[in-house]
């Protein structure tokens, strides 16, 4: 498991198919690589509200639908829910996302 990348989990308890989401591992990977039980992942809707805590993302990442990462909705997720693999950042939209999450968290930039 490795910072960007993309996951797709089912809801807990539910067999149903639109009952899942994707998510996109946050964590540095320190934290990841730990004995840690969870991870910190940002959620992919489909929805795009342009605001700068939003990652775009479409269909050249895996996706069916022009959707985007929302930073400002993280959450910590069981490693062990992290199952279904779909896909990994490319450069340019990590560091898009980096920058969403430094404005999300109110983080100064130039520390």
């Amino acid at each position: 498991m490795q910072r960007g990348e993309l996951y797709l989990v089912r809801k807990p308890g539910s067999r149903d198919p639109k009952q899942q989401r994707v998510f996109v591992v946050v964590n540095r990977q320190l934290v990841i690589d730990s004995k840690f039980s969870t991870v910190i992942c940002a959620p992919v809707y489909s929805r795009h509200d342009e605001l700068s805590t939003q990652v775009k993302l479409g269909p050249e990442h895996g996706l069916k639908h022009e959707s985007s990462i929302h930073c400002d909705e993280l959450v910590s997720l069981p490693k062990e829910a992290l199952t279904h693999y779909f896909g990994r950042l490319d450069r340019m939209t990590m560091r898009q996302l980096d920058q969403a999450l430094a404005i999300a968290l109110d983080l100064d930039e130039t520390h």
